[in-house]
């Protein structure tokens, strides 16, 4: 592991300090006299490296704690300048970008291009199974200096398809956070603990303590330069709760400040009409929930065979009533792989596969599968919200009162979870996707490209060309109808995932909380330097 050169007299804010933090205000961490705040929530962090995470809770983490070459402004969808001075194509398949002068990391480290091209290099070389370099599917991971260091202030990217329109969008993603090559090691994970001491944070915060999914401290970093402007607040302490209820209970009596992620839908109706002390802030669309098939050791004798299962399975699940049954109608039904709401979104699945019991028997009977299936079906209980029992419930039943499957259901918590998915030990799991940027793209390519995130062993070339097309492609109305005919193909030929239901943000403050409904836009970020109170 490379060396961490820690820099002399780091202040660090002890747990028991964090601890003492309460709702309604209180010293601040940062020493200006703006209030801090309490944001809980019951989202797990994975781990503070970007290399070795690729979920919701540890990427809000992230975009405090790091500065991205680019980066949303609140309430904006286009990508800006954060570290950047600004990233254009010098070429085709190049993408040249200039840093802003004098930046530095909180330990006293400068900035430069070496770090930017460092950062990069490192997702590629540690490829982590849980982490974001397949969003890097267009680098061209074959060049050793395919992030390459022109001066101090200026790198250029190399690309294997050319007019990349996503490459913005990529380096604002989770696989963009600019990271000090002083502290983080080049080849594996770095620990928590040192990145923390390290002070290695160059975003509008730095960790002051760091307890993993209890207490995080976040101190405004003064010397911030980027696309989320002044800090609002004098610093923010972020609480995990271990369930849905003890997050309500602690926004009702003023424990926290802000609930964000994950009440459940009985819980948000109940606070939007029963509190007059709180709000319920409902933000831009774009999480979705779905069925991952494991093309090695799903039930199947045959691709075929295979491919009917998955067919029965999507004429059987009834979309409808998992929304309103178990989520109150605050998730809909989601029909295609590209979200309502999104450029080329459509109805391919639903309209390729209708709630219709005597066609999923078809399927299976045409293709020579014998009946009852059996299907091991696993999911998780606490990473995409407690809900997630009642929905799994709903989902086996609806699949065994067919007559056509039986199915095994388990679940398993998130860390181990994380870890047997991409080890092909479970035939059917669940996922939830919470999109990187809002792009249709994010929807396609860290999905079904080569080296995708799913590791399911799903491989179209004909899909993937198709996804490189569009990536690619300037012309709107074109891009829209090859969107289209991806999710078209992807229903009557593959189905590599199975789309159930999509969500809106919700985060619910008490009144004098302000700056959430500006963060809680269609970029999908929740950042907390716009919150103040």
């Amino acid at each position: 592991m490379a060396s961490v050169k820690k820099a002399a007299g780091l202040a660090t804010l002890g747990l028991a300090a964090a601890l003492a933090l309460t709702g309604c205000g209180s010293s601040t961490p940062s020493g200006n006299d703006k209030p801090t705040l309490i944001v809980g929530t019951t989202d797990r962090v994975a781990t503070l490296d970007p290399a070795g995470s690729y979920d919701n809770g540890s990427y809000t983490v992230e975009i405090q704690g790091y500065q991205f070459l680019y980066g949303f402004k609140p309430g904006d969808v286009t990508p800006r300048p954060d570290a950047a001075e600004s990233c254009e194509f010098s070429e085709p398949t190049v993408v040249q970008c200039k840093l802003k002068s004098g930046l530095k990391f909180a330990n006293g480290h400068a900035l430069t291009a070496s770090d930017v091209k460092f950062s990069y290099d490192r997702q590629v070389t540690i490829n982590h199974p849980n982490g974001p370099a397949s969003l890097l599917a267009n680098l061209d991971w074959e060049n050793p200096n395919r992030v390459e260091v022109v001066d101090e202030l200026t790198v250029n990217f190399h690309l294997l398809a050319e007019n990349d329109q996503t490459f913005l969008q990529v380096v604002a993603s989770p696989v963009g956070p600019i990271l000090d090559e002083e502290v983080f090691s080049p080849t594996e994970l770095t620990p928590d603990d040192e990145i923390v001491s390290a002070n290695a944070f160059s975003g509008p915060y730095t960790i002051t303590s760091f307890k993993i999914n209890d207490l995080i401290t976040f101190a405004p970093y003064e010397a911030y330069n980027g696309v989320q402007g002044t800090v609002a607040n004098g610093g923010i302490t972020l609480k995990t709760y271990s369930e849905a209820t003890n997050l309500k209970m602690a926004i009702t009596t003023g424990e926290i400040d802000v609930a964000y992620r994950s009440l459940t839908p009985t819980d948000i109706t109940d606070l939007e009409k029963n509190y007059s002390d709180l709000t319920v802030h409902h933000g831009a669309g774009g999480e979705i929930r779905y069925i991952v098939f494991n093309f090695n050791t799903m039930p199947g004798d045959t691709p075929e065979q295979k491919l009917a299962v998955r067919q029965a399975i999507a004429s059987t699940i009834d979309r409808a009533e998992l929304a309103a049954t178990v989520y109150d109608d605050l998730y809909t039904p989601l029909c295609s792989w590209i979200p309502d709401g999104q450029a080329g979104a459509n109805q391919a699945a639903c309209e390729t596969y209708p709630l219709d019991l005597t066609r999923a028997a078809q399927y299976l009977s045409d293709a020579g599968v014998t009946t009852p299936v059996t299907l091991d079906l696993q999911y998780n209980p606490d990473h995409y919200g407690t809900t997630s029992d009642q929905e799994y419930a709903r989902i086996k039943a609806q699949l065994d009162a067919s007559g056509l499957f039986t199915v095994n259901l388990q679940s398993t918590e998130w860390v181990t979870f994380a870890q047997e998915r991409v080890a092909d030990v479970y035939p059917l799991y669940q996922l939830g996707w919470f999109p990187d940027f809002p792009d249709p793209d994010n929807y396609l390519s860290p999905f079904f490209t080569a080296e995708n995130f799913i590791h399911n062993h799903f491989e179209s070339t004909e899909i993937q060309d198709l996804i490189r097309q569009e990536s690619t492609e300037g012309d709107h109305a074109t891009r829209v109808r090859l969107l289209e005919q991806i999710q078209d193909l992807m229903a009557e030929r593959y189905i590599s995932t199975l789309p159930l239901l999509q969500g809106s943000s919700i985060a619910v403050a008490r009144n004098e909380v302000k700056g959430v409904d500006t963060t809680l836009d269609a970029s999908f970020q929740f950042r907390y330097a716009s919150l103040s109170k």
